[in-house]
């Protein structure tokens, strides 16, 4: 990998390097058309997985992505971004192989940490990591894996040791094609372009070198990588709401009313000024809170995120697929997107879940929101 600040220029933006692509376009070919471009690295400071992601270069892949392919790519692009390459950066030399490919967009990698149980319960889960004078062994099941059909290794997270404390858990490297290694695709049409599958690991055997980081800190490593999630999901429902409202304008402006269109109705305007006002505030909040998740994996301000992105995409799609009318139950319509963006109430962590862990933070979320001291007015304000 190339030293910081000696990382090449991008060739193209974002927009520009999916230019060629459309709706049906999958995770692997939006891939390869950011890495063909340079632009995967571009989603981080120093162009470097390892230093912080930056919101800014992160947030125009995103919402290129969102404009050009449907949700299932985008989803796969998200994930990679956000948790996949960040971790791979901490792990030995199958990593660093697998993470040089990936940069260049030649190779997907699938982030594995549900099991069976529920998702917000890591430290339930069964898959297990068992190391040993000739290398490791991991065995379980993962379940809904984002780019589990079309990438080339895993990253699970497993068990090291029995019990729920934090420091009984790692990240493994599983290549694809390993001895033991079954993935099926999931039951859903949902999310097509995602490679979205479940994984079964039959006393799958690995070198040392398949350790990604340190036993025991596989959830410490997780929480991190889930913050950076969270941000980009909010940055990501930015702008799907956004191209949303855009034309859903349209079509109000379009359709004829009486002697006007629909877009005269003060019911209407009203409605979808709702949806205006609530796309700003989350645009404003992840401007705010964006460089304490990046830069400080903050987790009381990555689970506002999470729990603002997922209302205001609920509220706004739901507005806007009422407005749409009957024409929103049409096969590509509204109300399928509604169906699909769902995930961002689920994925990431149940907005119950990261809710109760606002609650949870209250005291510095509210101390973040008193009057900056005037001998000092540009304190930063975000929560610890």
């Amino acid at each position: 990998m190339a030293e910081p600040g000696t990382v090449p220029k991008p060739d193209l933006t974002p927009a520009q390097a999916l230019r060629g692509l459309d709706e049906k376009a999958g995770g692997p070919d939006v891939w390869r058309a950011l890495g063909t471009a340079r632009l995967i690295a571009s989603a981080y400071h120093h162009g470097d997985p390892g230093s912080p992601v930056d919101p800014a270069g992160l947030g125009r892949i995103l919402a290129a992505a969102d404009e050009r392919v449907g949700i299932g790519a985008t989803l796969s692009v998200c994930v990679q971004l956000a948790s996949c390459l960040p971790l791979l950066s901490t792990g030995g030399a199958a990593a660093r192989e697998l993470l040089a490919g990936a940069l260049t967009g030649e190779r997907l990698v699938a982030l594995a940490a549900t099991d069976d149980v529920a998702g917000s319960d890591l430290t339930a889960l069964h898959t297990t990591l068992r190391g040993g004078p000739d290398g490791l062994e991991v065995t379980g099941a993962k379940q809904w894996v984002t780019n589990a059909t079309t990438c080339a290794a895993f990253l699970v997270l497993a068990r090291v040791r029995p019990g729920r404390h934090f420091t009984n858990f790692a990240w493994v490297l599983v290549p694809v094609h390993a001895p033991g290694v079954t993935v099926d695709a999931a039951d859903t049409d949902l999310f097509e372009g995602s490679g979205t599958g479940h994984l079964r690991l039959d006393h799958v055997r690995l070198t040392r070198e398949h350790l990604v980081g340190r036993m025991g800190r596989g959830l410490t490593s997780f929480a991190a990588s889930i913050a950076v999630e969270r941000l980009a999901g909010a940055l990501w429902a930015v702008s799907l709401c956004r191209r949303v409202l855009i034309e859903t304008k349209r079509r109000l402006e379009a359709r004829p009313y009486g002697e006007h269109t629909l877009w005269h109705l003060d019911a209407v305007r009203q409605k979808y000024g709702e949806c205006v006002v609530a796309v700003r505030q989350l645009d404003a909040l992840a401007r705010q809170l964006g460089d304490a998740v990046a830069a400080r994996r903050d987790l009381a301000a990555g689970a506002v995120l999470k729990a603002s992105a997922a209302m205001t995409v609920d509220r706004v799609l739901g507005h806007c697929a009422q407005l749409h009318g009957a024409e929103g139950f049409s096969r590509n319509g509204i109300q399928r997107l509604r169906s699909q963006a769902a995930l961002f109430g689920i994925g990431g962590g149940v907005t119950e879940v990261v809710l109760a862990m606002a609650a949870d933070s209250a005291d510095a979320h509210l101390a973040a929101l008193a009057p900056r001291a005037a001998d000092n007015p540009a304190a930063d304000t975000t929560p610890e």
